[in-house]
């Protein structure tokens, strides 16, 4: 295949390999619930985007409080991001800020090791 498909078809492995690690973090901690494996894919896009296109403004307009706290405040943009996701999405839901945190916590784990493997 030519590079381009193969990243394309990289893409969408990560895309679906995300939304497993979605439902992952919904079975091992409570505090996040996803309705299905469909509801898990269109999170992980949200989750994507937001990351994409509103995490990297945060992170500017934060850089005080982020030096204050020796890069910590990242984890609450995480939080606020993986949070904002359930708030937009019907089929994945989190129960607060603390859940936020924790699933957030959980998910960039999941999705360290995803792109370990898919190197």
């Amino acid at each position: 295949m030519p590079p381009r498909y193969a990243d394309g078809m990289k893409l969408i492995l990560k895309w679906l390999l995300s939304a497993a690690a979605l439902l992952a973090v919904a079975y091992i901690y409570s505090g996040v619930s996803v309705a299905s494996f469909g509801a898990a894919m269109i999170a992980a896009l949200v989750i994507g985007l937001l990351n994409m296109l509103v995490r990297p403004i945060l992170v500017v307009l934060t850089i005080p409080v982020t030096i204050l706290t020796l890069g910590l405040f990242l984890f609450v943009i995480n939080a606020l991001m993986f949070w904002a996701a359930s708030g937009v999405l019907s089929g994945f839901h989190v129960n607060g800020f603390v859940a936020a945190l924790i699933g957030s916590l959980l998910y960039s784990a999941l999705g360290v090791a995803i792109d370990a493997v898919l190197k």
